[in-house]
């Protein structure tokens, strides 16, 4: 946990914002993955974790704002359930840490709640297991088909305004997690080998996530298949020759996310046109990083990075015409089909269950619905203390290519005779994490490498 004043100011601007109503915190539980008592690894809630570092299951916090109480409602554990679990903190020394003076019984929840609801709004953010779903529709007398519905924006929208700027302290975290991503990717690029399978390095990578203290932020995407995009690792053997793209990322023991992408050839040495594909990318990802300030578009730098790619494979003779006019016609996503980056911090896609509307986008600059611009998570402009992730790629999927050419699609843009010849090349991202600063940015984590001569390098040190 941060220190005790850390949670007491953070809830005291959340009812600043907020100023009146009764807010819930639904903390996560236990959650069986073939059986009721065989669990998945536990993950605390993250706002939960925001406003109060507790990070145990079966918890649940409520503020009450008008009525100045903070109440964490949770039971501590019978002396039967000590012996499978052993001795643990009680919940009113987790509370004092956190600055919170009230502790109730689980039980009383839900009568504290129905009273609440009597006098004064309560608000809940979106849930997203349906045990908590359950839970409110209970708590609140709704239909299961009206909890997403009656979620409060106006917390929504106070949670992300403190969430999305980042404290020192948490930047701090974020290092540490990036430094353990990097140290993954190392790992990968030395060993991930012909004859090797992908789960075989993967579960390497695991090892070395909760090795740092903490866990994966999300399911390792280790795959000689990088043209799908969240292609997650299988028993396919390695060949040599194979392009591997490796996206992974650590948690700290505190939650804070690391997310990161290399692509590096499973032989020596990148061929002649695999370092051509690669350098494109590279190019599109360094061109991305300099624009990146507060006052950006992040939208913008995405499309910037879609028109670096299309000068790329124009040179390549894969594509023709008009950059702009490409772009904008959305011919690019041929190769390029998802966003250039998101939002990271306590969450590897960072507060992704409050919404995208709300967490990359504003009033004044809606989400697209268009193919390629819908995946993109963050369009608004940057603010210094944002914690994002730039991750251009190209992707050479046979199926969209099979697809667009029977449609003669963005023909003016897409030589499809020579795209024809790619189907089997497979797919490259580049990804980095970066603090938006006051003037610019900064790489969050030590260097990794990126370069072809780099990442030959690196996989010929040992």
């Amino acid at each position: 946990m941060f220190s005790q004043e850390v949670y007491i100011a953070r809830r005291a601007t959340l009812k600043s914002n907020l100023k009146k109503g009764v807010l819930l915190f639904p903390g996560n539980g236990e959650s069986g993955m073939n059986c009721k008592d065989n669990w998945y690894p536990f993950r605390q809630d993250s706002t939960f974790l925001y406003y109060t570092g507790i990070n145990i299951p079966d918890v649940y916090f409520v503020i009450d704002i008008e009525n100045d109480e903070e109440i964490l409602f949770g039971n501590n554990p019978t002396p039967e359930e000590i012996v499978w679990i052993g001795a643990v903190t009680p919940l009113e020394e987790l509370a004092a840490k956190a600055g919170i003076k009230t502790v109730r019984p689980l039980k009383e929840l839900a009568s504290y709640v129905q009273k609440a609801q009597q006098r004064e709004a309560v608000h809940y953010l979106p849930p997203y297991r349906p045990a908590t779903v359950v839970q409110i529709c209970q708590f609140l007398n709704i239909p299961v088909s009206e909890v997403e519905k009656k979620c409060s924006v106006p917390f929504i929208k106070a949670v992300v305004a403190q969430r999305e700027i980042k404290e020192a302290i948490e930047v701090e975290q974020i290092h540490k997690a990036v430094n353990t991503t990097a140290a993954m990717h190392t790992y990968a690029m030395q060993n991930a080998v012909a004859g090797k399978t992908e789960k075989e390095i993967a579960g390497d990578l695991q090892a070395i996530a909760i090795g740092g203290g903490g866990n994966i932020s999300f399911p390792i995407i280790l795959t000689t298949n990088g043209q799908y995009l969240h292609n997650h690792a299988t028993e396919n053997k390695i060949k040599n020759g194979n392009l591997v793209l490796c996206d992974c990322g650590a948690e700290t023991s505190m939650g804070y996310a690391g997310d990161m992408t290399r692509t590096f050839p499973s032989a020596a040495r990148f061929t002649d046109l695999q370092k051509e594909v690669y350098n494109i990318v590279l190019y599109a990802h360094n061109s991305a990083i300099e624009t990146l300030e507060p006052g950006v578009r992040f939208k913008d730098v995405h499309l910037l990075a879609a028109s670096k790619l299309v000068e790329g494979l124009k040179g390549m003779g894969l594509m023709k015409g008009n950059t702009d006019e490409a772009v904008h016609a959305g011919a690019h996503t041929l190769f390029f089909q998802c966003g250039l980056g998101h939002m990271m911090g306590l969450d590897v896609h960072d507060m992704e269950n409050l919404g995208e509307p709300y967490v990359g986008y504003t009033d004044s600059l809606e989400k697209s619905t268009v193919f390629g611009l819908k995946s993109l998570r963050l369009g608004k402009e940057l603010q210094e203390g944002f914690v994002i992730t730039v991750e251009p790629g190209i992707y050479f999927n046979p199926f969209l290519i099979d697809a667009w050419k029977a449609q003669n699609k963005y023909a003016d843009f897409v030589n499809y005779a020579a795209v024809e010849k790619f189907k089997d090349f497979g797919g490259i991202r580049i990804e980095e994490d970066f603090l938006i600063t006051k003037n610019g940015s900064k790489l969050l984590g030590n260097p990794l490498a990126k370069t072809v001569d780099d990442v030959e390098a690196l996989k010929n040190a040992i």
